[in-house]
């Protein structure tokens, strides 16, 4: 179910920020993340919200003010999002030089 859940590209991103920064607006996250268009940030918000991980607070304010902030669900995500991360940090150049590997094996460029 995580890895379900997790599986696109920028929820993990979504969650670990949110995780360290704590209730933030969407421009905040956008700024924060770099690289993300709004659009892909309101999907990826509701898809998170859909999986109870994120709960969007709306503010009776004009101009509208609406923050994100993590459910319990969604905190509990921090600890294996961190030791992914740590393993990536360990394991990078092990999945970069057998990914060159097995494209040279195959004579072709390796894409991922």
């Amino acid at each position: 179910m995580a890895f379900e859940i997790l599986s696109n590209r920028w929820d993990s991103v979504i969650v670990y920020i949110l995780g360290e920064s704590g209730p933030m607006r969407p421009r905040a996250l956008i700024t924060r993340i770099g690289g993300i268009s709004p659009k892909v940030l309101n999907e990826a918000l509701r898809r998170l919200e859909c999986n109870g991980l994120v709960v969007r607070q709306a503010y009776a304010e004009a101009p509208p003010r609406v923050d994100y902030s993590l459910t319990e669900a969604g905190l509990a995500l921090l600890g294996p999002i961190r030791a992914m991360g740590a393993w990536a940090g360990r394991y990078t150049e092990v999945v970069l030089a057998a990914q060159a590997s097995f494209a040279r094996r195959e004579d072709r460029p390796y894409t991922s």
